[in-house]
């Protein structure tokens, strides 16, 4: 497929609209094809939407309702779940608990963190590894629990099935990436924006500027839009307005790192401005912990040294986690 066919469908800011419906029965011939709009995305911006993932609107409903009621609760509950009890990077973060921005106030948000559920028997949770335990719950939250639990089991396949995508538009086999995809590390975090203040500090944001840590990044949110892409070739940046339906997908250092910069872990940030309560739900897909992340094959040029080290999953991820925290062993 010639470049100037790929990407036909954009929206009006110029990131693709990739309509995926049908990939899990898809031809080789559909596959590549789809391959094909993912690989042109990941080398411009880093982000694309995607329609037709799957993804049952019901139980996104219901997640959306259950995050609202949580923030909802009074600052004491939530504070009964705070970060800073977990060993793994789950429950409750209070607003301003966050920089991700260099030199810019703390980030005015609050957040909920969920990933999968680790007993403290788990050979992977008695060896003290990153992310790995259990989740911390408001009370009576079995229909919380059970709606977070699904959307993440099936949010972790629909990001396999992407990872089979991008290694198709790295010209590699549809399953290069299936012992990155055994076992992955995934986390879904809720986040709470309130209206922005109206005498905001110098520079301060819901979120600020930064690249995404880990792998792929399927971002749902409200319709109330905040989220802002830069843009390298315009130096500008663009407003990634809600589509009804669709998550946004952008890529992480990781992905970055692994295609020798190749693909792009593009800078964004949230301001909002709609004067209403934002939410939205960042599902974070890093892979295997113990998987070496080194360059690709088809990444390197000829007569070329890779710009950067072999490192595993876990240790990229510990070293991402350091710049928005200090002293402690929490993720964005």
């Amino acid at each position: 497929m010639k470049e100037q066919e790929v990407n036909k469908e954009k929206h009006e800011n110029g990131l693709p609209i990739i309509n995926i419906e049908g990939y899990a029965t898809a031809t080789p011939e559909k596959l590549l094809s789809l391959a094909k709009e993912i690989g042109h995305a990941c080398r411009d911006k880093g982000f694309f939407y995607i329609t037709g993932h799957g993804i049952d609107a019901s139980l996104i409903k219901q997640l959306t309702e259950e995050a609202k009621s949580f923030f909802n609760l009074s600052d004491a509950e939530k504070m009964r779940l705070d970060k800073k009890h977990s060993t793994a990077n789950r429950g409750y973060e209070p607003i301003r608990n966050q920089t991700l921005e260099a030199g810019a106030p703390p980030d005015f948000k609050e957040g909920l963190y969920i990933g999968i559920e680790h007993g403290d028997d788990h050979p992977m949770v008695k060896a003290g590894r990153f992310n790995y335990g259990q989740n911390q719950w408001p009370k009576n939250a079995q229909y919380f629990q059970k709606a977070a639990t699904q959307y993440i089991h099936e949010m972790t396949e629909l990001a396999k099935s992407l990872m089979s995508l991008l290694a198709l538009s790295l010209e590699l086999p549809k399953d290069y990436f299936s012992e990155f995809n055994h076992d992955p590390t995934t986390l879904l975090r809720m986040l709470h924006y309130p209206p922005q203040p109206k005498n905001p500090l110098p520079n301060e944001k819901g979120c600020g500027a930064h690249t995404d840590f880990g792998g792929l990044t399927l971002l749902l949110q409200d319709d109330n839009g905040g989220l802002q892409v830069w843009d390298r070739k315009n130096d500008a940046w663009i407003e990634a307005q809600p589509i009804e339906g669709s998550f946004i997908v952008n890529l992480g250092d990781m992905i970055s790192r692994w295609t020798n910069d190749k693909y792009n872990s593009t800078l964004h940030r949230v301001i909002n401005t709609s004067g209403k309560a934002r939410y939205s739900m960042p599902f974070f897909y890093s892979g295997n912990p113990d998987h070496i992340v080194s360059c690709l094959p088809t990444c390197l040029e000829p007569n070329s040294a890779p710009k950067y080290p072999p490192i595993s999953v876990e240790s990229h991820m510990r070293d991402m986690y350091k710049k928005t925290y200090s002293g402690n062993n929490n993720e964005k």
